[in-house]
């Protein structure tokens, strides 16, 4: 028989975690106490300028300040998120993933408070955090730039030049420009690369893996770009549109220029193969850049970071948001919101990005001028068009965030969008990856 699931219910289905061992619980102790689980950092020098900057604020307001750095390895960070949430004793503050700050918003204090004084002093937030980080109308956490990261386009200079009579330094130069110098930077510019590129024994580096992150936004930004919604915002199935057609058709065409063994790729396998050489052309943060700078300078030295294509709804960016968050049952909620506020601030947002080589992306549109983008290198300017510029005409976007929260993440976790074109890539008509869509998300309900 069928069973009515609440929306909250449904978000907990769709997590990793359920009725977990109680491990690395702590206890907060008095008023002056404070302890936070962080994600840890995958660049070596985040973790400890974190510490560093903790440390200061925790002398200066004489908090005792436990700060644990969690990794995603193993899942643990989410494990210990579930432990304590089902323990209702932990940690203050914790970090939230994309999709955990509306699973644990029954467990979570607001932090309108905290936002209101932010936005008031930087302006807006992206839509994207905000889809991510509201609940019920209330946020339930502080979007931040630590470990935040759209996936970008990312291209060898040189060889897009040679290949595909392209200069992506025209598109998006190291300074300010206009929507103009990047208006031929459209999908159907994509493909006609991809062939000419495929061509040339450098097919692109599109992940199609079930699982992967990389692959559900690639693909889920694509969907988006096209309008092909799969959920509306009532949470009503749309897969047979005209526009779902319409972008399966495009991604049929696209894949015939991408590596036949794209289906079974992880996250780490584009970064492989632009390293290697093998690709000229994937989306991803700079980590990529960054492992090539340390073993392959000449390549890296040929990279170049800018913005995704536009489609028929705009130049969507996919993006990963990450949050800090207080649960309900913290013992120094106010140290907890003020330490948070503290670390937003653009002075230590700027002192943190550095040590990353500008990874993270703040979640402040106002924020997107640092100087760390300025100058990485090389080439300069690698990636000055990493974070979306105010001329770039452009918006982060979450895959699926058509629909409500509770359809996207499990759209997520499924792969859906992704799971269509990999169909594709084995025969499958448009019709049939049509169908098992449809009837993957008629399941979720």
């Amino acid at each position: 028989m069928a069973k009515n699931v609440s929306r909250r219910r449904t978000l907990k289905l769709g997590a990793a975690a359920a009725a977990l061992p109680l491990v690395h619980i702590r206890t907060a102790g008095a008023a002056g106490k404070l302890s936070l689980a962080l994600w840890d950092h995958w660049v070596p020098d985040g973790g400890p300028m974190m510490k560093k900057l903790v440390d200061e604020w925790a002398a200066k307001n004489k908090v005792d300040v436990q700060l644990d750095f969690l990794t995603a390895i193993g899942n643990k960070i989410n494990i210990t998120m579930a432990a304590e949430a089902q323990a209702k004793t932990g940690h203050d503050v914790y970090a939230f993933d994309q999709w955990t700050v509306h699973e644990f918003a029954d467990s979570l204090d607001p932090m309108d408070d905290v936002m209101k004084s932010l936005t008031g002093k930087y302006g807006p937030t992206s839509g994207a955090a905000e889809y991510l980080g509201k609940s019920q109308g209330h946020w339930m956490a502080v979007p931040v730039g630590w470990g935040s990261a759209p996936l970008t386009a990312c291209a060898r200079i040189s060889l897009l030049k040679q290949h595909a009579g392209i200069d992506v330094q025209k598109w998006y130069p190291d300074g300010p420009s206009t929507p103009d110098a990047a208006k031929d930077w459209t999908y159907d510019t994509q493909l006609k690369m991809a062939e000419a590129l495929f061509k040339a024994g450098l097919p692109i580096g599109f992940g199609c893996g079930s699982g992967s992150t990389d692959a559900n936004q690639t693909w889920g930004a694509t969907f988006g770009a096209f309008g092909a919604d799969l959920v509306n915002a009532k949470g009503d199935i749309t897969v047979e549109t005209d526009a779902v057609a319409a972008c399966l058709e495009y991604c049929k065409r696209l894949t015939q220029f991408m590596p036949a063994d794209t289906v079974s790729w992880d996250d780490a396998s584009n970064n492989r193969a632009l390293i290697s050489g093998k690709t000229a052309y994937i989306w991803n943060p700079p980590s990529a850049w960054a492992v090539a700078k340390r073993d392959a300078p000449a390549l890296a030295a040929d990279c170049w970071t800018f913005p995704n294509p536009r489609g028929p709804k705009g130049r969507l960016v996919p993006h990963r948001q990450y949050f800090w968050g207080i649960w309900k049952f913290a013992k120094n909620k106010s140290a907890g919101k003020e330490l948070i506020e503290y670390l937003s601030q653009r002075e230590q947002v700027e002192v943190l990005a550095t040590p990353v080589a500008g990874y993270d992306i703040p979640p402040f549109m106002s924020m997107s001028d640092l100087k760390v983008w300025n100058e990485v290198a090389p080439p300069k300017g690698t990636i000055f068009n990493y974070p979306i510029r105010p001329w770039h005409d452009a918006e982060y976007y979450i895959p699926g965030s058509s629909g409500p929260p509770e359809f996207a993440v499990q759209m997520w976790n499924r792969g859906i969008q992704a799971g269509m074109v990999s169909r594709l890539m084995s025969g499958q008509s448009i019709k049939q990856a049509m169908a098992w869509a449809k009837e993957e998300l008629s399941g979720f309900r």
